[in-house]
């Protein structure tokens, strides 16, 4: 994957509700592959937590709202590449949050993957950082 500049995701803060979030999803889970939808289910959840900072719910709320809004920087609609600034954005918040993410998150965002993928298609999602794998 090229190197993408990620977009100013937090000014997509206001556009996350968690309807709009599970929409979305359930929408271009197939599409869009067992690891991107893991490290949203991963960010998603972990707002529920009680032991992640204020700072860094409001970047997860930034780039759920990114995710979910249909006009970012490559439309979703275009094949292959609409998702990867998404993929992007989601892995950079990952970095950032991740020792922040709890062992019980990861079960969660995992477990709901058996709603869209197969066995095969889940353990893609097991090497959220491994760029050969990127949408």
């Amino acid at each position: 994957m090229a190197k993408l500049d990620l977009p100013d995701f937090m000014k997509y803060k206001n556009k996350f509700t968690a309807n709009g979030f599970v929409e979305k999803i359930s929408r271009i889970a197939k599409r869009a592959g067992a690891k991107f939808v893991y490290a949203a289910l991963i960010l998603f959840y972990t707002l529920e937590s009680d032991k992640v900072s204020v700072k860094d719910k409001a970047i997860i709320i930034g780039a759920l709202g990114y995710l979910i809004n249909p006009l970012d920087v490559v439309p979703d609609a275009i094949p292959i590449a609409g998702l990867s600034d998404d993929l992007a954005v989601l892995i950079y918040v990952l970095h950032k949050v991740w020792g922040e993410v709890s062992e019980e998150v990861k079960a969660k965002a995992h477990a709901k993957l058996n709603k869209w993928f197969d066995e095969d298609e889940i353990l893609e999602a097991d090497n959220l950082f491994d760029k050969s794998q990127d949408v």
